[in-house]
Formats: C-alpha cells, structure tokens, sequence
C-alpha cells in the first residue's frame, strides 16, 4: 500500500475534506500548497454534465491563457513552400514535410505541439498511430489544421492549451505554475472554465459545470464551489 509523503501531508491539513471553496481561496490554498523543490505545475479537473459517448455532447477546444504556461512549447510544423518559411519567421522550432514524416516514423518525437496545412494532412494522417495516442494528431477543431501557420505557432507559444472531455465526463487542463501567484492563475483558471461554459452543447440538460479542482503536482486536490464560479 502505497503512503503520502510528510510534505504532502502537511499541506492536506490546511485543507478541509469535503468543503468547496470560493475559486480565489481555492487557488490561494493551492498556491500555499506548494512543498516541492521544483516550480510546480497548477492543473485543473473539471467535471461536467455530458455524456462524451453521443457524438452531440463532446467539449473538446482550446484557449490562450493569458499569462502563458509557464513552460517552454516545442512547435512542429508541417507545411511546404511559403508556409514553412511562414512558421519558421513565426518561431516554429521545426518545419517541413515529408523529411519530418520519416524522421518520425523513424521514433524522433522531440516535440510538444503538432500544426500542419490543410494540404498536408493526408500525409499526416499516415502518423496517426504515433501521434494520436499522445495527443499530438493536428486537428481543426482546435486551430490546429490551418494555413494560418504563423498565428497558430504564435498562439500556441504564448501558451495555447487544448482539452478535451474524457470517457467519465472530466476535462482536465494546466492552467500554469505556482510562480504565477494568485492573481495570474486565476486569471488562466477563469479563462478555461469560461472557454468550456461557451462550448457547452445545446443537448447537455441540468447542471453543466458539476465539480472543479485544482491541485499542484505534488500537492492535495481543492474543490472549488461551482456556485461561486457561475456568479462570476
């Protein structure tokens, strides 16, 4: 049986079982939360009222945070001709074709985020089986297909993050690290859930937003109290 560390069971005292806080003493406890050595990364879990297995109730999107990730992206980019060139002046860290296609296929994955041109997903899509399972397929949905390469590298440096609702109806997404302090997680926190209130389907019935939690790598889970997060 596996046990907590002493650090990780100091901070769950500051913490009441149970209770759900309003959403800025919920970051300011997770904040607070905080033991580890290394700048931890703040992630959010929330729970929402849909049934991922009909087609009509998938939330799936993006958002810039406004205070970025706090980290470094890794962008590749597949486009030919003015395209690459494009992503290149817009801080791609790798662009081009084919030569990419069997780096990858050859195991090369030393990137964060996948963008590619309408033209190129049918040669893409032959690195389905590598790139899906790691979340890294390009997809329109999320910006993430298109010819304006230079925004979306742009975007997805600045700190751009995509989610998606999971099988048990839970989205989860990093809002940014501890460093930030209160006042800029917040703003990142508020930017998510605000972003997954507007994709709320039309066939989604009763209460949308169920349950939310935010917690540091480390760190104990703080549940936030919904109605706290749907006044504001």
């Amino acid at each position: 049986m596996s046990s907590r560390g002493k650090k990780y069971l100091e901070a769950k005292k500051a913490i009441v079982s149970g209770q759900r806080y309003p959403l800025r003493e919920a970051v300011e406890r997770v904040v607070k939360s905080a033991q580890a050595k290394f700048d931890e990364t703040v992630d959010t879990a929330i729970r929402l009222g849909v049934n991922p297995a009909h087609a009509d109730q998938m939330v799936r999107g993006s958002v810039v945070l406004p205070n970025g990730l706090g980290r470094t992206v890794r962008v590749l980019v597949f486009a030919k001709g003015e395209k690459e060139k494009e992503a290149q002046e817009a801080g791609a860290d790798f662009a081009g074709a084919e030569d990419l296609i069997e780096k990858i296929k050859g195991g090369w994955l030393e990137f964060d985020r996948v963008i590619a041109t309408p033209d190129m997903m049918g040669s893409v899509g032959k690195l389905g089986k590598i790139l899906g399972p790691r979340g890294l397929m390009p997809n329109p949905k999320v910006g993430t297909v298109t010819f304006d390469v230079g925004k979306a590298v742009q975007e997805l440096k600045a700190g751009k993050v995509e989610f998606r609702v999971e099988k048990a109806g839970i989205v989860h997404s990093p809002v940014g690290k501890v460093s930030f302090g209160v006042d800029k997680l917040l703003e990142n926190v508020q930017a998510v859930i605000e972003q997954i209130v507007k994709l709320k389907p039309a066939s989604s019935k009763g209460t949308y937003l169920k349950s939310i939690s935010l917690s540091t790598t480390m760190g104990p889970g703080v549940k936030v109290d919904p109605q706290d997060v749907r006044s504001i």
